[in-house]
């Protein structure tokens, strides 16, 4: 199982650079930061200092999206940190959340996030497009390699996942959740004509390491208030009684409204709503021991990489842990059976 860490671009960026860094020396494969240019530090930016600063993680984001970037300048940005830094690079995408809502925008509909996969993927991969009528091709690239993994939550949005989507990105651990989302991609991969083995999966939620289950919820409450919103999406246009499992959707039934500039932050005072349950299910809590089960499960629902988001009081101890004992656990092969 691969590791990564998702951090988010606050000032200073120093510090951004430092986690990455650290985070690569305890042996995660993967560093990801949110995308909202408005809310945190242009990611991209960062993310060419981390390469530089760095000698094997890959970098993208988590996650970008088709609205507040022409498609043809993500591609770009991509393919020159590939020429710069080796093919360290990875693209998550989604319809939009924070960076879109927080202008009064809205989500990018599905057929726009299809085209805009397929135009950055072409590109990022040294390969020519056809994009507004125009064939396309950055006449300085040659053997760029870029993968393009997408976020979703509802039915329409898991399908087109596993119709193009070279991985999945799930934002929270619910193993219930997980095995159905993951089911749904790889029915689609299938339906395609894809091998439903070619999709990766990735598992992206608040990792906490600690004992003090009070304190280490209220630090991590605010990712159920951030799921809450592509929740309140899917309820509006399936339905309370769709095929979404109840876990998912049940608990926004006390969510009133939200503010963008506390996303992501703990102590978010409009995550107030989510109980402890919720806040247990969707994220991976506790000790090193809670940890490790939680993640051998979902490594047998077939989640290839797990993805902690760090937006909490303890990131240098959690890191701590992953590399010394948690990443070699996941990774130690079993004993042959004799």
């Amino acid at each position: 199982m691969d590791f990564g860490a998702v951090l988010q671009t606050n000032p200073p960026s120093a510090r951004v650079v430092q986690l990455a860094q650290l985070a690569e020396a305890y042996g995660f494969s993967h560093l990801w930061t949110f995308d909202s240019h408005l809310l945190w530090q242009e990611p991209y930016v960062i993310h060419s200092r981390i390469l530089a600063e760095t000698r094997k993680i890959m970098v993208g984001p988590m996650v970008t999206n088709p609205s507040t970037r022409d498609w043809t300048v993500t591609a770009s940005t991509f393919t020159t940190l590939n020429e710069m830094y080796g093919n360290r690079t990875i693209c998550g995408i989604g319809r939009g959340d924070s960076a879109v809502r927080v202008t009064n925008g809205a989500p990018a509909t599905l057929k726009t996030l299809r085209e805009a996969i397929h135009v950055i993927r072409e590109l990022g991969n040294s390969r020519a497009v056809e994009y507004n009528g125009a064939i396309l091709r950055f006449p300085w690239s040659f053997g760029s390699s870029l993968e393009v993994w997408v976020a979703a939550y509802g039915p329409l949005a898991l399908k087109l996942t596993g119709e193009v989507g070279d991985g999945f990105i799930l934002q929270m651990a619910d193993l219930d959740v997980a095995e159905w989302m993951i089911s749904t991609v790889r029915k689609a991969a299938a339906a395609a004509g894809r091998d439903p083995a070619s999709v990766k999966f990735c598992v992206a939620a608040p990792m906490y390491i600690g004992e003090d289950w009070e304190h280490m919820r209220n630090q991590c409450r605010w990712f159920g208030g951030m799921v809450g919103n592509h929740v309140a999406d899917i309820v509006a246009k399936y339905g309370a009684d769709s095929a979404v499992p109840r876990a998912l959707t049940d608990y926004i039934a006390g969510r009133e409204g939200y503010d963008y500039n506390q996303h992501g932050r703990a102590g978010n005072t409009h995550a107030d709503f989510v109980p402890d349950e919720i806040v247990d299910r969707f994220c991976v809590l506790g000790t090193k021991a809670d940890h490790i089960r939680k993640l051998e499960a979902l490594r047998e629902l077939g989640v290839d990489q797990f993805a902690g988001y760090l937006q909490h009081d303890n990131k240098e101890e959690t890191l701590r842990v992953y590399g010394e004992s948690i990443i070699p656990a996941l990774n130690t092969a079993p004993a042959a059976k004799i």
